[in-house]
């Protein structure tokens, strides 16, 4: 089928959500597949992924041997991915604070751009659902943070509801890349522009998470607060 599409999902104890994922986002699009990346879930995600994956498939599984890190599962899956035929390679998390209902979204506005984010604060306006004031608060800056310190025109560097065209990837040297959470994502998006490649930021709704627990940590924040200097220094130099 041409164009086929790639949703990578990284997983670690997701067990409450993994299979009404999968049956939410595989109707929204006959070129959709999954590609779920487990890091040895304790609960038995991967085993629940595995029973489906033999009665369809458009899903598949990759088990890696622990908990190794957001960051890692995308460099893995989009290994993957490139190694197969897919021109859309998305990043989506298990936990439905990213709405299948926007993949076809997503597909739409691939037509006109090389990556396509999914935005909670696009121009401005907060679409986030059942978060604490002190989180939103956090990320709202920190994003106004990246956008200064990167000079990256995007509302939101650090959401991870993403699409690429396979070129994009194919263009990075994914083995450089060297964060893992909320840096990836910024140091993803800052990777695809010094190589002159075009964003378009489209709105979601993101809501919290109401099934198992939060990945989020303050090594996390210190990453993405340190990286946005190195992807600075790193474009200003040429290692990108």
């Amino acid at each position: 089928m041409a164009d086929k599409a790639l949703v990578i999902v990284p997983t670690y104890n997701e067990k409450e959500n993994i299979r009404s994922l999968i049956d939410a986002v595989l109707p929204k699009d006959e070129r959709i597949e999954m590609l779920i990346v487990d890091d040895k879930s304790p609960d038995g995600t991967g085993d629940i992924v595995e029973a489906v994956s033999r009665e369809n498939p458009r899903v598949h599984l990759m088990r890696r041997p622990g908990k190794l890190g957001l960051g890692t599962a995308y460099r893995d899956g989009f290994g993957w991915a490139l190694a197969r035929d897919y021109e859309y390679i998305f990043e989506m998390d298990a936990d439905f604070s990213h709405d299948p209902a926007h993949l076809p979204q997503f597909l739409e506005a691939a037509q006109r751009a090389d990556f396509v984010l999914g935005s909670r604060y696009l121009d401005g306006r907060v679409t986030v659902v059942n978060w604490p004031m002190s989180r939103l608060l956090l990320s709202y800056f920190a994003n106004v943070y990246v956008r200064i310190v990167t000079g990256m025109k995007l509302w939101d560097a650090t959401g991870g509801f993403k699409c690429f065209h396979r070129r994009v990837l194919e263009s990075i040297d994914l083995a450089d890349v060297r964060s893992n959470g909320y840096g990836f994502q910024i140091e993803m998006s800052f990777r695809a522009f010094a190589k002159g490649f075009r964003c378009v930021e489209i709105p979601i709704v993101f809501a919290d998470r109401t099934l198992g627990q939060s990945k989020m940590n303050k090594g996390i924040v210190r990453e993405a607060v340190t990286m946005v200097w190195r992807l600075r220094f790193w474009g200003m130099t040429g290692r990108l």
